[in-house]
């Protein structure tokens, strides 16, 4: 072996071993949670949530919380819920309610090079599926939970944590059948939940994000069908260029822009953290009308952010290598700007398209929801923690383009707000990708930003004035 390649090993090992040793009970105790979780396989093919459930709970009960605020709740096989309490000896306040969820998309192992579900920490980063979505967050929430109930924390409103099943998918959502069949144990003033995150730019935390909103979730089916033929022999109306067509039309297609007050808020503060040129252009995407310019410059990096987007996702066509095609299909999401009924979406796509001979058919039912409402009582402790932790940063109302189960609570009347001080190098972000990992310094900063924010949620409220500190 190289001789300074067996250097850097060596010094890499004992850099990785100090680490370890370095760190804190209360990380160590969170490390263990997120080893745990990740190392449980979650998915739908071949998963289990109830397992990683009664897991989460074990602890809980080891830790002695009453067991009658420790619920494993299954829904369905395969699909189960942990609800827990911590109690307040004399709340004042509804709860809060710490939400997080425990499945996982699916992982193949050829493509990572090594098992996703085994957990790695190499060069400052943990790795495995869920160390990003959202094993992460449901490690950091029952750790905070034991670590709070060794300190004889107190506090003055029930706090709740809910981990829950088929958030990314498929027929038994947790949170609505807790919604549903047990809303007396998830009932509460608000939700924090995933949805937000910072950014490391320059090896700077520049900005911390809290989602008051998401776009809403709807994808559409294309099909052209004709009788085919003989590939010797085209026709005109090929179903696969037909189908091509109609696509080329919606990728051609920009749908009318938008902005909410989310969306507002985050444009005003992200200015400051814009390059100069971007910064100049956010009073003219703001201003009634907008500015066609300050549109154009923007869109390139942000147009999600203030249009409806959709986009072919899924194509499958013909059935033989010599005959013409009798079916060409293809999957078209789309995620709608809150606000915006899917129907118009679906009218819009059909004027688009222009022929009668595509089919354009919606998969499932849209589920809107609205944002929620900027108030200084959930956005003054998270400034304040961040600026405490992080000197300059700028927190962010965000909309996000994706899809969180807080749509759910949001329809429940319960607000949601996506929180959790976990950083990720702009453009560094594997959720749902090939080696998903997290920065290990991120994993430990969010661990401690959420112990803060849950205790500034749930103490006393002179206590929590006086600067935040626990």
């Amino acid at each position: 072996m190289d001789m300074k390649l067996l250097i850097f090993l060596i010094i890499l090992v004992a850099a990785n071993q100090l680490t370890a040793g370095e760190r804190t009970e209360h990380q160590q105790l969170a490390l263990d949670i997120f080893k745990e979780l990740i190392e449980t396989d979650t998915t739908h093919s071949t998963g289990d949530t109830g397992i990683a459930a009664q897991k989460m709970a074990d602890r809980l009960l080891a830790a002695r919380f009453p067991a009658e605020d420790v619920k494993v709740i299954i829904n369905a096989p395969g699909k189960g819920n942990l609800v827990a309490r911590f109690r307040s000896p004399a709340p004042v306040r509804k709860p809060v309610l710490l939400l997080a969820h425990l499945d996982v998309v699916e992982a193949n192992p050829e493509d990572w090079g090594f098992d996703p579900f085994t957990f790695r920490e190499e060069q400052g980063h943990f790795y495995g599926r869920g160390t990003l979505d959202d094993k992460d967050e449901a490690a950091i929430h029952i750790a905070n939970f034991i670590w709070m109930k060794r300190q004889g924390y107190s506090p003055d409103r029930d706090i709740i944590v809910a981990l829950t099943a088929d958030e990314e998918g498929g027929p038994d959502n947790g949170v609505q059948y807790l919604l549903a069949e047990h809303r007396e144990l998830v009932d509460a003033a608000f939700v924090i939940n995933e949805g937000g995150g910072g950014s490391i730019s320059e090896g700077r935390h520049v900005t911390n994000r809290v989602q008051t909103a998401e776009k809403v979730y709807q994808s559409y089916t294309l099909e052209v069908t004709n009788p085919g033929g003989h590939s010797s022999r085209p026709r005109t109306d090929n179903a696969i260029y037909q189908l091509a067509q109609a696509l080329i039309r919606i990728e051609n297609y920009r749908f009318p822009l938008g902005l909410n007050k989310t969306t507002r808020a985050m444009f005003r503060a992200a200015a400051c953290t814009m390059t100069s040129d971007a910064a100049a252009m956010v009073p003219g995407l703001l201003q009634t009308p907008p500015i066609e310019k300050s549109v154009a410059f923007l869109e390139r990096d942000h147009g999600a952010l203030f249009r409806t987007t959709c986009v072919a996702t899924e194509v499958e066509a013909g059935h033989a290598e010599n005959a013409l095609p009798q079916r060409a299909k293809a999957t078209v999401n789309c995620r709608i700007l809150p606000g915006i009924p899917p129907v118009e979406v679906f009218n819009t796509l059909v004027s688009i398209v222009l022929d009668e001979g595509v089919k354009i058919t919606p998969i499932g039912e849209a589920t809107a929801s609205k944002p929620s409402p900027l108030k200084e009582e959930i956005l003054a402790p998270i400034r304040q923690i961040s600026e405490s932790m992080w000197p300059g940063v700028v927190v962010l109302p965000s909309m996000s383009t994706g899809a969180t189960d807080g749509l759910y609570f949001r329809n429940a009347g319960i607000p949601v707000y996506g929180v959790s001080g976990i950083f990720h190098v702009v453009g560094e972000n594997r959720a749902h990708g090939r080696g998903e990992r997290i920065l290990q310094d991120s994993f430990f900063d969010g661990l401690e930003f959420l112990h803060r924010l849950t205790r500034a949620y749930s103490s006393p409220l002179d206590d929590a004035a006086q600067g935040l500190k626990f």
